[in-house]
């Protein structure tokens, strides 16, 4: 199962996709470009089936679960969960997509240190209000 780019949440693309592999979407490369913010802030779905950790060639390991999670910057997670096969993965990042779209994601709370220029752009461009 693959991603349908047209039934994707508004602002999010797909980036890379491998058949029956690993995805990566992203949220809003327009505006995440280097340029006013950067590109490192880009918010980035996974959808996986490596091993969740972080030594060396861990994540080329093929498991028997898929993992989607949601990253605002690379090391700052925002959401993560384990789901049986890919279908359901899919399924999970196309809703986690909707949710951040739509506002519902807490991004604020996953930072130690507050962004608040970034989290001021999140929010007009997913109309959440602080």
């Amino acid at each position: 199962m693959s991603f349908d780019p047209e039934s994707l949440a508004d602002g999010w693309r797909v980036w890379n996709e491998e058949p029956e592999g690993r995805t990566v979407l992203v949220y809003r490369p327009d505006v995440f470009d280097g340029d006013e913010f950067p590109s490192a802030c880009l918010p980035t779905l996974y959808v996986t089936n490596g091993s969740p950790r972080k030594r060396p060639g861990a994540a080329h390991r093929e498991t028997d679960e898929w993992r989607v999670t949601l990253f605002l910057e690379p090391e700052v997670e925002a959401e993560s969960t384990t789901l049986g096969d890919r279908a359901e993965a899919v399924g999970a990042a196309a809703d986690l997509a909707e949710r951040f779209a739509s506002g519902d994601v807490d991004y604020r709370g996953v930072y130690q240190v507050p962004r608040e220029e970034y989290f001021a752009e999140l929010d007009e461009l997913t109309g959440r209000t602080p």
